[in-house]
C-alpha cells in the first residue's frame, strides 16, 4: 500500500447505532410495530481544509461504510437481510470540508455493499447531504428499497450526536427498516404487490 493511500484509510471516531419500534400512533395500537435502525459513523474527513480534486479516497470510504453500516441496521433489527423494507442514507460535513465530500461518500459506491446488505435493493437509496456543526440534525430520507411507488414507505428518520460532526469530521448514516409508516392511509402500491425489477413497481 502507498503512503498516500494510507494516508486516506477510514478514521472511526465513533459509530452509534439505534433502533426505533412505534407501538402507539394516535391512540392506535400499532401491531406488529413499525422498526427502524439508524446507524451513523462518524469519521475523519481527510480533505478538511484543502481542495482536493480526486476524490477517490472518500468513494473507497463509502464503499466500506455501506457494508459496515447497512449490516449494523439489519442485525440491529434482528432479522434476515430479505425481510427489510426500505432504506435511506445521509451525510453531514463538519465546516472544513464541503458538500462534495459528502456527495463522494453518498452516491459512486456506497450503494452497492448496502444492497448486499439489504438483499437487493431495486429501486434507488434515497439520500440527502448537508454541512453542519456539532449536534445539528441529519434527515435521512426513506424509500421501500425495491420499488420507489410504494408510498407508505415515503418516510424520514433523523439522526444527531451531540459532538459530532467536529469541524473536521464528516457524519454518514444510513438507516434501514422492515415496515413503512405506522398507519400508512394514502394510497399507492401496496408493499406486498410490489414487483421489485424496474426499481419503481
Amino acid at each position: 500500500m502507498s503512503t498516500e493511500q494510507s494516508e486516506h484509510e477510514m478514521k472511526i471516531r465513533k459509530i452509534v447505532t439505534t433502533v426505533e419500534d412505534t407501538h402507539l400512533e394516535m391512540g392506535r395500537q400499532i401491531s406488529p410495530p413499525t422498526r427502524r435502525a439508524a446507524s451513523t459513523a462518524v469519521i475523519e474527513n481527510p480533505f478538511a481544509g484543502v481542495y482536493q480534486e480526486d476524490l477517490d479516497a472518500l468513494m473507497t470510504i463509502g464503499e466500506e461504510l455501506g457494508d459496515l453500516l447497512g449490516r449494523k441496521c439489519v442485525e440491529a433489527l434482528g432479522i434476515d437481510p430479505s425481510q427489510t423494507e426500505s432504506y435511506g442514507k445521509a451525510a453531514m460535513v463538519g465546516e472544513n470540508g464541503e458538500l462534495e465530500h459528502a456527495a463522494a461518500i453518498l452516491h459512486p459506491r456506497l450503494g452497492k455493499p448496502l444492497r448486499q446488505a439489504v438483499e437487493k435493493g431495486a429501486a434507488l437509496v434515497p439520500s440527502s447531504k448537508k454541512m453542519g456543526s456539532m449536534g445539528q440534525p441529519l434527515d435521512v430520507p426513506l424509500g421501500h428499497k425495491d420499488a420507489a411507488y410504494v408510498r407508505s414507505h415515503f418516510d424520514g428518520m433523523e439522526v444527531r450526536i451531540n459532538d459530532a460532526p467536529r469541524a473536521n469530521e464528516i457524519m454518514v448514516s444510513i438507516v434501514v427498516t422492515d415496515t413503512g409508516r405506522p398507519l400508512p392511509r394514502v394510497g399507492g402500491l401496496e408493499a406486498a404487490d410490489a414487483k421489485g425489477e424496474d426499481g419503481l413497481r
